[in-house]
């Protein structure tokens, strides 16, 4: 590839996303934040519920079968014609205490439902407008239940409220075929309007956990109309969280703010997990459907394993955030069947391995190559994902352990051997519960990780793999392509970047080989290679197709001292979809 190469840019961790979100200025101190956030951070893990009129239609019209909540505005059908399916709306088989008790035995300590999705349908019987229940034949109001169970069952009871309306007339983004609404629309109108509903939903249902705002992007919501409307919140219930979505500053999928206008309490990534977290002080949380779809699709069959979903969870515990898993119910109130399996399953896996969920902290180590690791002061909770078969598990840790032991069994300590590499526990052959085995370390002190670094072959060969790398930012990937080697994907965002740490035992001039795929309409993003103090710049070149692996020559580089050095790579532009997905470089030296 010599001077026209391609990868991924920038800069020092999240330096935009650093800090905590923040609500108006001067509103709490420190210690007010942290009493009133501590619940959601003991939790780490709620029940989503996205569920409404569009549950009638299932996903399906016209023949199309992939619709779900966004039905009225991606089939764009009369609203007039929408609002017959209210009176189809008639949930009789719902039951909010089955519904907490689901929620509650996978481990869930919270719940977040759908009070009003886009539709402006609302889920309660509201006294602000007839487009509620009320307009069912279902006469009863399933959210009071759903607060009443959630209470006597200790679960937070929460409201997902969205901003965007497509059916308000006062909504001032109008969608053309809204054929209900006629003069012309007022956006203080539409918000005096939406802080009516949300007084009863707070005063009428509350104390409420959250109230996770949603459909902020659009033209006629303005940071100044989020800080006012936290403001309003936080003035019905003072100890209430809200989300970032009240306000302007989230950044797409990422869920994180940027810039100055920053509102809310905490970020909200969406069917992501964030490769390496958000550092210390920043709250978040992943919400994450179970297939494809948020409302119900009776065709979407595509459900993630129950594996996944609970690495999921681990995954974000290991990075210090919450982990939102969505149900979407059916119209007669029955969560599907698919995913009662899967919430009973988690929960089977929760029952023996909550203590290394609930209350941790995100893990000490960068990466480990067998799973994840949270925390508590003076443990360490090992989540394996790949079990070793040959009874050693290698722990990259220099503090002393002054106990081992396998969750699971708690009174079988696990004996372990010291090096310079870390710790080897003796572990058994095979795994202590699905998903993730749990292995418990008791030390004293804060935790000591060793830095894991790559060292050359024994003819000076630098191999540095997709799984070794760190990946720092908020959109990268370790994702599998092609023959199924890992590789280094989404790299969507330029401020990302990469780099692994290794350790130089032979000097001299090395070719620099990248595996690399590219799509064509993704060529041209520049780059940087650093490897200490040298550097080797150029441009990605094509390959047929993000699948298309294919091996090149960036360029030499030097390499003139001995000992540890860091290896970066860095995109300058990124003209494209992407910037590269990035199977391995590879330093040959130069005879």
């Amino acid at each position: 590839m010599k001077h026209r190469t391609w990868l991924p840019y920038l800069t020092g961790l999240m330096l935009t996303h650093g800090l905590s979100l923040a609500p108006t200025a001067g509103a709490e101190t420190a210690a007010e934040r942290d009493q009133r956030m501590g619940w959601f951070r003991e939790a780490r893990f709620g029940l989503f519920i996205h569920w409404g009129v569009y549950a009638v239609p299932a996903g399906e019209w016209k023949g199309n079968k992939n619709y779900g909540e966004w039905f009225l505005e991606e089939t764009k059908m009369p609203v007039s014609e929408y609002e017959k399916y209210a009176a189809q709306f008639n949930p009789v088989k719902f039951d909010a205490r089955e519904w907490v008790r689901m929620a509650k035995e996978a481990g869930m300590k919270y719940l977040v439902i759908t009070s009003k999705h886009h539709d402006g349908f609302g889920l309660w019987r509201s006294a602000s407008t007839d487009w509620c229940i009320k307009s069912t034949p279902f006469q009863r109001d399933p959210m009071k239940e759903l607060a009443v169970a959630c209470r006597e069952a200790g679960l937070k009871f929460c409201f997902y409220h969205s901003i965007m309306d497509w059916h308000h007339a006062d909504y001032t983004q109008r969608r053309p075929w809204n054929d209900r609404v006629s003069g012309t629309p007022d956006m203080d109108r539409y918000v005096a309007f939406m802080k009516g509903q949300l007084k009863e939903l707070v005063t009428g249902y509350g104390p409420l956990g959250i109230l996770w705002f949603d459909g902020e992007w659009e033209a006629p919501w303005t940071h100044q109309r989020g800080l006012d409307l936290y403001d309003y919140v936080r003035g019905l219930q003072p100890d209430i969280i809200v989300n970032n979505r009240v306000g302007k500053g989230r950044a797409g999928m990422d869920g994180m703010d940027r810039g100055a206008e920053r509102v809310g309490d905490y970020g909200t990534p969406e069917q992501e997990i964030p490769p390496t977290g958000f550092g210390p002080g920043v709250d978040w949380e992943s919400c994450m459907t179970m297939n494809n779809h948020w409302g119900y699709n009776q065709h979407d069959q595509n459900w993630k394993s129950t594996t996944t979903l609970v690495r999921n969870l681990i995954d974000c515990a290991s990075k210090g955030g919450n982990y939102l898993l969505n149900v979407g119910p059916t119209s007669e109130g029955l969560f599907p069947a698919a995913s009662v399996q899967r919430l009973a399953e988690i929960g089977q896996w929760m029952k023996v391995n909550h203590p290394a969920i609930y209350g941790t902290t995100a893990s000490p180590f960068k990466k480990l190559a067998w799973g994840r690791c949270t925390q508590k002061p003076g443990k360490l909770y090992l989540h394996v994902f790949d079990w070793p078969t040959d009874g050693q598990l290698s722990v990259p840790l220099a503090s002393p352990v002054r106990r081992a032991y396998l969750l699971a069994a708690p009174d079988r300590s696990l004996s372990l051997d010291g090096g310079p590499a870390g710790i080897v526990l003796q572990v058994p052959r095979a795994t202590p519960t699905p998903h993730a085995g749990v292995v418990v370390l008791e030390i004293d002190g804060p935790p000591q990780p060793i830095e894991a670094r790559v060292s050359q072959a024994g003819d000076g060969t630098l191999i540095l793999k997709a799984a070794d790398a760190d990946l720092i930012g908020h959109t990268l990937r370790l994702e599998t392509k092609g023959d199924g080697a890992p590789n280094i994907g989404h790299w969507t965002n330029p401020q990302d970047h990469v780099q692994w740490l290794v350790t130089v035992n032979r000097t001299g001039t090395f070719d620099v080989e990248a595996n690399y795929a590219c799509d064509p309409a993704s060529e041209g993003s520049e780059y940087v290679m650093s490897f200490g103090d040298e550097h080797l710049s150029g441009t990605v070149p094509a390959t047929r197709g993000w699948d298309d692996f294919a091996s090149d020559v960036a360029g030499q580089i030097n390499l003139r001292n001995r000992g540890p050095l860091t290896v970066t790579v860095k995109a300058t532009s990124k003209p494209g979809q992407g910037v590269v997905n990035l199977r391995s470089l590879v330093l040959r030296p130069v005879f």
